[in-house]
């Protein structure tokens, strides 16, 4: 890394990433996607082809390298092939949804008898639980499949098992010391798991194992209409799915994701799923994208399960029915509109606890109301993680229990952490991975967890609060900052965690002038380069900070100034141009 600014007008420290041989200084046009490429690990030209072209071919691995893959592909087509009823159990979160559609979809496209459960996030909590364990063993199925959860039911397994179910677990949480007894255990976070693809998310996983049960079906003595049905059916199909999962739950998009994504959002623009074809008219997505699936397609998948059951998100991907289609996407997004109000309720209150923590010196964060609805608690942490770079933790209190969610930084593993909590009695349930993770404990115990938090973030910050460093991924002239240079950085995409779109510090540029837009809380202007040409700027939520204050002040007019932000494409009426998104400034 090599500093670039000591502090900008935002207080933040400004540093750019670096490789062995590299020249100082801003980089040329020319040579920007390859230093960025080489800077996130890509160094040569095979890796660099291979990256900047994904596809499911190159990076599809033999689902056998998952430990237990080839016998739960086995268990399950043994279901099938025995006209057994099969269940499928997943959870209330995108990557939930999606994994238990792609597995509904998938057997009832081969004639099985397959029914579903989501539990409630209020009423059941996360993973299994005896109760909706016992009620499908009443409906008569023998097989339970569980996608995004299961992999910490120890209890729940033991219990399906001794009703005379077999259950196969498919997740991609960090397990226990103790794996469930189940017929199989698919997770490549287990610790006797060499398959090298822990960074999936649980639709991940769940899409893999289909490929297994589909080669384990090509490989039997099928009757013809079984064969029939096995080869109409298209995995690839599944593959908008995979990428919704994959987005929204933050997994990277490094290897094999990042051609689930790209392949998937190709497919999501094909619109041949007719509920997510309706949910986006609705949303009024017009274009797929990272951007547009995190943050309009996947809050409304969402809003179901925050504010009561996901089962109407799930019915929305599984129809067929145009009418039924629109009525539940409707009031998906009806309720995404609620849930959006609840937020910013709870984030009033919710801010002025975390100032104090912050005002204290905490390494943490940990905000906790009385019967706040635990539906946005998520939410409200990941917005607390970005606003004080701490990892955070809310939660709500009620009926003497605490239930939460929180959101971690680069270098605090807060899985862990909750993890340790877990295994010293402090908290009653948890689980997660490094960004993410959920906890239960009694109300009596909460200043406890607080103090083991504060401790374990402080050990793994070896006691040093971080401060507000923004990293670059290169430094170049304003004067390069064109459409040219944007369509090399498109190759880039699909953007988001682990292969985030490049932040750039743009030197050279002269404030002409800047002016507010969007009811006043956005800004928009240019500067003139030095190639002398002008490139124009917005910056969204600046208006009111010390961005926007100094932009605004036409004292400023025909000032230097060094910005930082992404350099995005700008179409207006027709006219493409560059335009550059301005995130902070120094002078």
């Amino acid at each position: 890394m090599r500093k670039v600014v000591d502090k900008s007008i935002l207080g933040q420290v400004w540093t750019v990433t670096t490789y062995p041989g590299e020249e100082e200084g801003p980089s040329q046009a020319d040579n920007l996607l390859q230093k960025i490429l080489i800077s996130r690990g890509i160094t040569d030209m095979a890796a660099m082809e291979k990256f900047l072209n994904p596809s499911i071919r190159e990076y599809m691995p033999n689902p056998s390298v998952l430990r237990d893959m080839d016998v739960a592909a086995k268990i399950i087509t043994d279901s099938i092939l025995a006209h057994e009823k099969i269940a499928i159990y997943g959870d209330y979160d995108v990557d939930g949804i999606t994994s238990t559609a792609i597995f509904v979809k998938y057997l009832r496209a081969l004639g099985v008898d397959v029914i579903w459960h989501l539990p409630t996030r209020e009423g059941e909590g996360y993973g299994l639980n005896i109760g909706a364990v016992d009620e499908i063993a009443d409906s008569g199925a023998k097989l339970i499949i569980t996608v995004d959860c299961g992999i910490s039911g120890v209890a729940e397994v033991a219990h399906a098992t001794a009703r005379g179910l077999r259950i196969v677990v498919t997740d991609h949480h960090s397990p226990d010391a103790v794996l469930p007894a189940a017929d199989a255990v698919v997770n490549p976070k287990r610790v006797d798991d060499t398959s090298g693809l822990s960074y999936l998310a649980g639709v991940g996983v769940a899409f893999l194992t289909l490929v297994a049960v589909r080669r384990e079906l090509r490989g039997r003595d099928l009757s013809p209409d079984m064969a029939k049905r096995v080869a109409d059916t298209d995995l690839m199909d599944y593959l908008d799915f995979v990428a919704l999962g994959t987005i929204c739950d933050t997994m990277p998009l490094v290897g094999l994701n990042r051609a689930f994504v790209a392949t998937g959002l190709r497919v999501l623009g094909m619109r041949k799923n007719l509920g997510l074809r309706t949910l986006m008219d609705v949303a009024g997505i017009k274009k797929p994208s990272v951007y547009a699936a995190g943050f309009a397609i996947g809050p409304r998948l969402n809003a179901a399960g925050r504010l009561d059951s996901a089962a109407p998100a799930l019915e929305l991907l599984l129809t067929d029915n145009p009418l039924i289609a629109n009525d539940l996407a409707q009031k998906l997004h009806q309720m995404n509109q609620e849930r959006i109000d609840i937020q910013n309720a709870i984030m009033l209150s919710a801010g002025d606890m975390a100032e104090r923590c912050c005002a204290a010196g905490h390494c943490s964060l940990f905000v906790c109301g009385d019967n706040w609805h635990g539906g946005v608690m998520g939410i409200i942490a990941g917005r607390l993680k970005d606003k004080y770079n701490l990892p955070s933790c809310v939660a709500t209190r009620a009926d003497g229990m605490i239930n939460g969610s929180g959101r971690s930084i680069q270098g605090v593993d807060l899985g862990k952490i909750i993890h340790d909590a877990l295994a010293a009695g402090i908290i009653s349930e948890g689980g997660g991975h490094a960004a993410a993770a959920g906890f239960s404990l009694s109300a009596e115990k909460e200043s406890r967890f607080c103090e083991f938090l504060e401790q374990a973030v402080r050990a793994q910050l070896n006691g040093v609060i971080p401060h507000k460093e923004i990293v670059a991924d290169a430094e170049m002239d304003a004067g390069g900052a064109t459409l040219k240079l944007i369509n090399k950085l498109n190759g880039l995409e699909p953007f988001g965690q682990g292969n985030p779109e490049p932040t750039l510090i743009l030197h050279g540029a002269t404030l002409r002038f800047a002016t507010t837009m969007g009811h006043g809380a956005h800004l928009r202007g240019s500067v003139m380069t030095s190639a002398g040409t002008q490139l124009a700027f917005v910056g969204f939520n600046l208006v009111g900070t010390p961005v926007g204050d100094f932009l605004l002040d036409d004292a400023h007019t025909n000032t230097k100034i060094m910005m930082l932000g992404k350099l995005k494409e700008n179409d207006f009426n027709g006219h493409v141009s560059a335009q550059f998104f301005i995130e902070d400034i120094a002078v």
